[in-house]
């Protein structure tokens, strides 16, 4: 299975999470490639959208490689496997954990324009992304959602490897609509997969004043 492009892999995820629509969830988006996928899913369960803003901790010199993530209320992710394999030290990774933290804040403020973060005690969340490679960001934004006072945490996502979607131990339900065998990049998985900027966020979010 391949998707057209984020709206459609939104729309396609949203499908399989009907049974969570008379539970008003909390859409959220983690930005900025969840977000449109994230859209989709609050448009068609009629639910609140709003993004969760997280940073990966990429391993020196290959920073595209996790090793962790940060987010919103302080919330942090280890990779453990990764950081002994690379070799990191504690240092380096409390000097890259400083430097997302800021561009936490900075993204805070751009993105959300001024307005608070939702509520979400007692309610049902779901944390959006348009793929897992590692998991480390999802399970960051599950676990902020679940320090909220969230009910019950629901990750969704189109497309993630298998192991990645076997331990998200901060969600109570994972949804992931295909699980190739062979992953290698969540972009090989979508037709276009052109880089969302964070005006399209703003706009997006702007669409549901909550």
């Amino acid at each position: 299975m391949r998707f057209a492009d984020r709206h459609d892999a939104g729309r396609r995820l949203a499908a399989e999470l009907r049974d969570h629509t008379d539970e008003h969830p909390v859409v959220l988006g983690l930005p900025r490639g969840g977000v449109p996928v994230a859209a989709e899913v609050a448009r068609a369960l009629d639910a609140d959208l709003d993004v969760l803003v997280v940073r990966k901790l990429g391993v020196p010199g290959h920073e595209e490689v996790a090793m962790g993530a940060v987010g919103e209320d302080d919330a942090m992710v280890r990779n453990e496997d990764v950081i002994a394999m690379a070799g990191v030290t504690e240092s380096a990774v409390h000097a890259a954990a400083r430097r997302e933290e800021a561009e936490v804040e900075r993204r805070i403020d751009l993105l959300r324009q001024g307005r608070p973060a939702p509520q979400l005690d007692g309610r049902t969340v779901i944390v959006v992304d348009d793929g897992l490679a590692t998991g480390a960001t999802a399970r960051a934004g599950c676990a902020i959602a679940r320090a909220r006072g969230a009910r019950r945490v629901v990750l969704a996502v189109p497309v993630a490897p298998q192991d990645a979607v076997a331990h998200v131990p901060e969600a109570d339900e994972v949804v992931c609509l295909i699980t190739p065998e062979a992953f290698m990049a969540v972009g090989m998985h979508y037709v276009d997969f052109a880089q969302v900027s964070d005006g399209e966020v703003v706009r997006l979010l702007e669409e549901f004043p909550g």
